[in-house]
């Protein structure tokens, strides 16, 4: 068993040194293309944290001072619940100091200073309202008005011309993205393909003499497999190490942005990067391993 985990560890670096240019080749366009599939997971990641207040459909929140009393707060409440407002508001929910500390560390990630100053005690709880569907934008916006003239109310803010901003944004950057990390990967996969096809075809006397003397399609086939499933590993690798620098990099260059630039929430820096790290190592495993696959199962019949 140990010699035959030796003759396999042995062939698939002795082919690595014989294409050194084809390996080089498919494991760099492998790590390009997987680089773009951890940026456009990592960029809606992004989005979606500048979005967090706006989730579940609500279209209208309603600040709440930090000094607001108890009072305040139900009137607040009542008024969102009577007759003038039910016929335009679906449901509402409110999030006290806890629930706005935690939508604070998703907002200002990018501004850690920012965020260092919020507390139990100054932060601004809020009124988180969802409208009926087919509300008309000018009535809702009438209503969000009136709240706003209510005693404790710090600001409404109103939440069309933001999401609609953000999530066509959203929409044209995952989209293309995607898209070319799409191709990319597929030409990844052709390179390692290209690559074992090579290797195969450069070993064929040493293949047709293993036959001869009894050696199955597996044992010949595992090495060149191998091979491909590094290429892959390998590329994986070295994309989540530029997602690493991509990601560290753009978290310092938001913080020296001005207050309140908006881009403050665009940053990852939950742990997400790691998962998306996991899953590039994932799909660059799968991708060495579906084009060496394929490669060594239609050309060892030489």
């Amino acid at each position: 068993m140990l010699s035959r985990v030796r003759y396999v560890l042995r062939e698939t670096l002795d082919s690595f040194r014989r294409n050194a240019t084809l390996t080089v080749a498919s494991i760099v366009t492998a790590a390009i293309s997987l680089l773009g599939v951890g940026l456009t997971l990592l960029s809606q990641h992004a989005f979606d944290n500048l979005l967090a207040r706006w989730e579940g459909g609500v279209e209208m929140i309603v600040f709440m001072n930090p000094t607001a009393t108890e009072d305040q707060l139900v009137l607040v409440e009542t008024s969102l619940t009577s007759d003038n407002s039910s016929q335009f508001i679906e449901s509402f929910e409110y999030c006290d100091e806890i629930c706005s500390l935690e939508e604070a560390d998703r907002i200002f990630a990018g501004e850690p200073g920012v965020r260092n100053l919020l507390n139990e005690d100054n932060i601004l709880t809020q009124f988180k309202a969802v409208p009926t569907e087919g509300t008309d934008v000018e009535l809702l916006r009438q209503v969000s008005d009136r709240f706003a003239e209510l005693p404790g109310v710090f600001d409404v803010s109103f939440a069309e011309d933001q999401i609609s901003l953000i999530s066509q944004l959203q929409s044209f950057f995952g989209f293309r993205l995607l898209l070319l990390s799409v191709f990319l990967l597929l030409a990844a996969i052709l390179l390692i393909w290209n690559t074992i096809r090579t290797a195969i075809f450069a070993r064929r006397r040493e293949i047709e003499v293993m036959k001869l003397v009894g050696a199955t399609d597996w044992f010949i086939r595992v090495p060149f497999m191998l091979e491909g499933l590094l290429h892959g590993i390998i590329g994986g690798v070295l994309a989540s190490g530029g997602l690493w620098a991509w990601n560290s990099q753009w978290t310092s260059g938001v913080q020296a942005f001005p207050d309140n630039s908006g881009f403050s929430a665009l940053v990852v820096v939950d742990g997400y990067d790691q998962t998306v790290m996991l899953i590039m190592l994932i799909i660059g495993a799968l991708a060495g391993a579906i084009g060496s696959g394929i490669a060594a199962s239609r050309f060892l019949d030489i």
